[in-house]
């Protein structure tokens, strides 16, 4: 029997500007592009919320009745879809998204596990946005971890670079989370890990014992090799209009539907068999709701 892999849809991303790229915003928008990743494989959905009204959309909120009305809709309309929960924060107070947890208990929430330069350049040397620290640090980690094991949700380790992923096993051994360690590699950010196939059998070896790992890969046409490796590996994957724009060919996707179409047949052309909602919690060991 072939193994079994979880593919995870990223809707829309923090900052991409739907008046540029078509990225759901509104409730419906983002119930529609749920049901269509769902029709293509996804079992699992990461989730960022969106200031609403006319002209917005651009700008990421907390405001609890707009996460209510976005998570509602998206499991009205498929129910038995994993909501994973994003939860970054520049800067040390975490009471908007501790309070969204709080009040939503999604199964799974990001937990960023370290710190980062968060840099890029355009073609012309210059910053493409003001160099940004991604500020992470330790006792902010487990204040996260703390409000994710007092409602039920599982956190899921984002690591830029390596040495955050080795931390994800020291945060283990020093007992701030419990049960197995659910690692994202979030490879492709240009001040981060590099989205190269090749770099996977060195980093699986550094995670905690028994982990449950899947790729984040950001970028264009060389995000589908890193997918392909991480499936062969026994990885899931994760993609979506927050991770890329393109399908293989160079293409521009329509929306998340035609994205998670793509790696679904990455999947499938690997060997493997793909994980529905139900067997993907299983897998992940996550809570029956």
């Amino acid at each position: 029997m072939a193994m079994r892999t979880i593919i995870t849809c990223a809707l829309t991303g923090v900052l991409t500007n739907p008046a540029v790229h078509n990225v759901p915003v509104t409730p419906e928008e983002m119930a529609e592009q749920t049901q269509q990743a769902y029709d293509a494989g996804a079992s699992s959905v990461h989730v960022h919320f969106r200031n609403q009204g006319p002209g917005m959309g651009h700008l990421p909120t907390w405001d609890l009745e707009t996460v209510g009305n976005i998570l509602a809709a998206i499991k009205a309309r498929v129910p038995d879809i994993i909501l994973c929960m994003s939860t970054g924060v520049v800067g040390p107070d975490i009471s908007a998204p501790a309070a969204c947890l709080e009040k939503f208990k999604p199964e799974m929430a990001a937990c960023n596990a370290g710190s980062l330069n968060y840099l890029k350049l355009k073609s012309d040397g210059s910053w493409a946005w003001p160099p940004t620290l991604f500020d992470n640090p330790v006792d902010k980690v487990e204040r996260f971890l703390q409000v994710m094991e007092a409602n039920g949700v599982v956190p899921e380790f984002e690591c830029f670079d390596s040495g955050i992923v080795r931390s994800v096993g020291l945060y283990q051994r020093h007992g701030m989370f419990s049960g197995p360690a659910h690692i994202s590699l979030v490879m492709g950010v240009a001040s981060g890990m590099p989205a190269k196939p090749e770099w996977l059998p060195l980093l699986t070896p550094e995670m905690p014992p028994n982990a449950h790992w899947q790729v984040i890969a950001i970028g264009r046409q060389e995000v589908w090799p890193l997918h392909r490796r991480c499936v062969e590996l026994g990885g899931n994957v994760r993609t979506g209009l927050e991770d890329t724009f393109y399908l293989p060919d160079g293409k521009k996707a329509a929306n998340n539907g035609e994205l998670i179409e793509a790696l679904a047949r990455v999947v499938r052309e690997a060997g493997r068999e793909i994980a529905g909602p139900a067997e993907a919690k299983g897998i992940l060991g996550l809570p029956v709701r």
